[in-house]
């Protein structure tokens, strides 16, 4: 096996924003999550729970730039334009 130098990584500025930003966005996150739980009770809790699964699938559509298109219904779509 052939070894080679350690590859020197350099630090940027823009990077350093970029960190910074997504920092404070999973900051002020958890913050509002910390706010719903206290402002919520038992049965608000549950409904919570549901939102916040939603909030988390949204979450990760947009990380992987999935973005569902509802299908339609008539059968035209389905088979084309076909006239019989």
């Amino acid at each position: 096996m052939l070894r080679r130098k350690p590859t020197r990584l350099e630090l940027k500025l823009d990077d350093i924003e970029e960190f910074e930003g997504a920092r404070k966005e999973l900051e002020s996150r958890k913050k509002q999550r910390e706010d719903a739980e206290v402002v919520s009770d038992g049965a608000g809790a549950a409904l919570g729970l549901s939102t916040d699964h939603k909030s988390r699938e949204q979450m990760i559509h947009d990380r992987i730039g999935y973005k569902p298109q509802p299908k339609p219904n008539n059968r035209s779509s389905q088979f084309g334009n076909f006239e019989f």
